[in-house]
């Protein structure tokens, strides 16, 4: 019989069994890596996201004391412009050293970097996306020659095409054939353009409308049959018209470039054209007083723009069916609503005036009966109003 080993000995050789396997579990058991490895990971990444709000939060605030050093807002306009994109560095970098730490392999590694390329990609052309609004600043200098709605569409063109080229730089990193997208892109977009001709239509409309200047958010428009407001918008398929009741007002862009449009915020004066009528028994030199102070008033008041930047005329313009019309056509040099009502108001109380003043009245639709000498009456039997016109008429003729 073989004796036993000593207790001893077997306790030394199991404890070694098992420290043998603490020791595989902590070199292999977080992510096939050493759990030192992958807890050092980790705790890099946390500090890098603890790192994202207060490294950004620091460099920007110095950035900014900075920027308001100088005269222009252009820097401060770019420094709030990086602010995202700031905040996803410290991320990065903590992702780079994490993934060097861990050394999950030549597949493992090639992904993670792929993955923080990615991320590289991504934050350089978010700041790019950015940088455009701070650039439309920088445009303020051409703005008259280009108007702010072209540079508005020129922004969001170019933040498009940012857009655009940063989501295929990311599909490149991660070697995705851009081409083939493209082109199977390219045959969609005809099929889809053969049907979205309206839209296309409404586009070209749109540039044809800004670089004629026809109109710019804030004019006050009239498109004859469509719509009078306010611009609000002019965006690529369509224009924002606000109408005097508040409710907005969707217009195709090809409507507005096809229809006779009247833009009244870029009228030098407004008009005021009216018809004013006095009786018949007008005498001529009733009829001239009338317009000799009512033509002086509009030319001595100074508020009404004069010859030779407008028109103005007061004159007896025609007989008309129970009227002598007199054509009053002059110009304020205001063109506030408000201000043009508030004249002629004045205006219509001053020419009441004067031709009370002139010992004469306004004319209103009549009709007056003539009789003629031998002319009689019909009146029916008992119809005693008809009878006593018929006496007050021939006593007029005479007869009674």
């Amino acid at each position: 019989m073989t004796p036993s080993p000593p207790i001893e000995d077997t306790l030394a050789g199991q404890s070694g069994q098992l420290w043998a396997i603490a020791v595989d579990v902590w070199n292999t058991s977080f992510l096939g890596v050493g759990v030192g490895q992958g807890l050092l990971a980790l705790l890099l990444v946390l500090i890098g996201f603890a790192a994202r709000g207060l490294i950004s939060r620091w460099l920007i605030d110095v950035l900014k004391r900075l920027a308001k050093r100088s005269e222009t807002t252009f820097d401060d306009a770019v420094v709030d412009a990086l602010a995202g994109p700031m905040k996803l560095v410290p991320v990065i970098v903590a992702l780079f050293f994490s993934l060097n730490i861990l050394q999950i392999g030549d597949q493992g590694t090639l992904r993670g970097h792929q993955f923080v390329q990615s991320l590289v990609v991504i934050a350089l052309f978010w700041a790019l996306h950015n940088a455009v609004g701070p650039l439309s600043h920088a445009l303020q200098g051409v703005r008259n020659a280009l108007t702010p709605v072209m540079i508005d569409w020129m922004t969001k063109a170019l933040r498009i095409v940012f857009i655009i080229v940063g989501a295929a730089a990311v599909l490149q990193v991660w070697d995705i054939p851009v081409a083939g997208i493209v082109a199977g892109l390219g045959l969609f977009g005809v099929a889809i353009g053969l049907g979205a001709q309206d839209l296309f239509k409404n586009l070209i409309a749109g540039i044809l409308i800004l670089t004629e200047k026809r109109f710019l958010p804030g004019d006050w428009v009239k498109v004859d049959g469509v719509v009078e407001g306010t611009v609000e918008e002019i965006n690529f398929r369509s224009t924002v018209v606000r109408r005097f009741d508040k409710g907005p007002v969707y217009v195709p862009n090809s409507k507005l470039s096809d229809s006779a449009a009247t833009n009244f915020s870029r009228m030098t004066h407004r008009r005021t054209y009216w018809i004013i009528g006095v009786r018949y028994d007008t005498t001529v030199e009733q009829l001239k007083e009338i317009r000799d102070k009512v033509l002086g008033y509009v030319e001595s008041h100074p508020e009404y723009a004069q010859a030779p930047e407008v028109s103005t005329f007061m004159r007896v313009d025609s007989f008309g069916p129970s009227s002598i019309d007199f054509m009053l056509y002059c110009f304020t040099k205001t063109t506030n609503w408000g201000e043009w009502l508030r004249l002629k108001e004045e205006l219509a109380f001053f020419i009441k005036d004067t031709v009370e003043g002139a010992g004469t009245e306004f004319a209103f639709p009549s009709t007056s009966l003539y009789l003629e000498s031998g002319a009689e009456l019909f009146s029916p039997p008992g119809d005693t109003a008809s009878q006593a016109v018929a006496a007050d008429a021939a006593i007029a003729t005479g007869k009674g």
